[in-house]
């Protein structure tokens, strides 16, 4: 399996190990490749857009082409990973005009809407698909306030989506990287297969 990270920015080395570990646990190999020009997306099987900066992302991906390349991957039905910043990047709105949005998850997105910095926190969160809670970090999250009627909320905190799946695009307000759990990144990318603790 080749995993492309868009490298432009953001939790490139944390992301590898997870899908690594991920397909690891399937006893399939992965390699992991960084994604910073056009190009690379078509041969990758699964893609993953950290978290960061969401304008800055914005940009640097459409920039480099990268943007057309994440849509034709998406509407392949090839599945990707979007967290934190990737989650607002991917979504159909992000409530920000210096955002170009790229509407793979059919969600309106609040940047920061869970505070600053210091409003960090971490929260056991259970999640549709998963057989116990997950341990999810919250880092100036953004909150999902609206979803579409074909998008499935996988996880919420105080009634709100911090979790979606949206076709082949799972996104997650949280940062699952910053765990050792991989079985965020298992959800997404082997969904037909038992999630491996």
């Amino acid at each position: 399996m080749q995993a492309g990270v868009i490298a432009v920015q953001g939790d490139v080395a944390e992301h590898a190990a997870a899908v690594e570990s991920a397909a690891a646990a399937h006893g399939e190999p992965a390699d992991v490749v960084e994604v910073r020009d056009a190009g690379i997306v078509p041969d990758c099987d699964v893609l993953l857009m950290p978290g960061g900066e969401s304008t800055t992302i914005s940009r640097l991906i459409r920039r480099e082409g990268i943007d057309e390349e994440l849509r034709d991957h998406v509407a392949a039905g090839k599945p990707v990973l979007a967290t934190c910043a990737g989650l607002i990047v991917c979504s159909r709105d992000a409530k920000d005009d210096r955002v170009d949005a790229l509407g793979l998850v059919d969600a309106s997105v609040d940047r920061n809407a869970f505070g600053r910095q210091k409003d960090s926190f971490e929260a056991k969160v259970p999640v549709t698909g998963l057989d116990e809670p997950f341990h999810a970090v919250f880092i100036r999250a953004p909150l999902i306030d609206e979803v579409g009627e074909g998008v499935e909320t996988l996880a919420t905190v105080d009634g709100r989506p911090v979790a979606v799946r949206d076709g082949p695009v799972v996104a997650t307000a949280f940062h699952p990287e910053l765990t050792d759990d991989p079985r965020v990144h298992d959800l997404a990318f082997f969904p037909e297969r038992e999630v491996v603790a």
